[in-house]
């Protein structure tokens, strides 16, 4: 048997139409009811959960396979893990964005950068040797440049429209995100036949 989390939402849709896609059993997921968990004929487990819920199953090996997107991934600090495949669903960008001048303003302070995303805005700045002060934002991003609390944001980007609708623009690009596969490690030495088999089906689902 394999274990697997999968990120409830848009993520759970369209691996669940990649799985179908790779004749996978998905029937107990597409009549999923209050149920927590379902098993399926192919002998797969599956719990849903939220992103970061994935990762803690992933961690402390209640679950072989963790379905997340790797803006999660970046933002959690636990790397025990290897990384199987790019479903290449869910693609968007994490970006850099503010009003057009950002890039010309000669600031006499530190740059004040509003995200959800501490670790990632963190970690792109300090490659750029700057020092900059975070703003923890949890809901409108866009928000912290508009009403002057930050000079510019990092956020998940995937049409611009947001942006546009508030005067702002992608300065810079920071990384690609897309939905990733991910195994545990020792569910990996154990179980690496079924798991790559998984692999292959999925890589083939992708193409046909």
């Amino acid at each position: 048997m394999i274990k697997i989390a999968i990120t409830k939402g848009r993520i759970q849709k369209q691996v669940t139409n990649l799985l179908e896609n790779a004749n996978y059993d998905v029937e107990p997921i597409l009549n999923l009811g209050r149920e927590l968990q379902i098993k399926t004929k192919d002998d797969l487990q599956i719990i849903f959960g939220k992103a970061n819920d994935v990762i803690t199953f992933l961690e402390h090996g209640i679950v072989d396979i963790g379905f997340v997107g790797k803006d999660t991934l970046d933002e959690n600090d636990f790397d025990d893990y290897y990384e199987l495949l790019d479903l290449k669903i869910g693609q968007c960008i994490f970006a850099l964005a503010s009003y057009p001048d950002f890039s010309n303003k000669n600031f006499q302070r530190r740059k004040r950068i509003a995200s959800k995303y501490p670790r990632v805005t963190k970690k792109y700045f300090a490659q750029k040797q700057e020092d900059i002060e975070i703003i923890k934002l949890e809901g409108s991003v866009e928000l912290g440049p508009v009403v002057g609390l930050a000079d510019a944001i990092v956020d998940i980007v995937e049409t611009g429209n947001t942006l546009s609708a508030n005067g702002l623009e992608i300065i810079e690009k920071i990384s690609d995100i897309s939905t990733r596969m991910i195994v545990n490690k020792s569910s990996f030495k154990f179980k690496k036949d079924k798991i790559i088999e998984m692999v292959k089906r999925l890589e083939d689902a992708q193409t046909n």
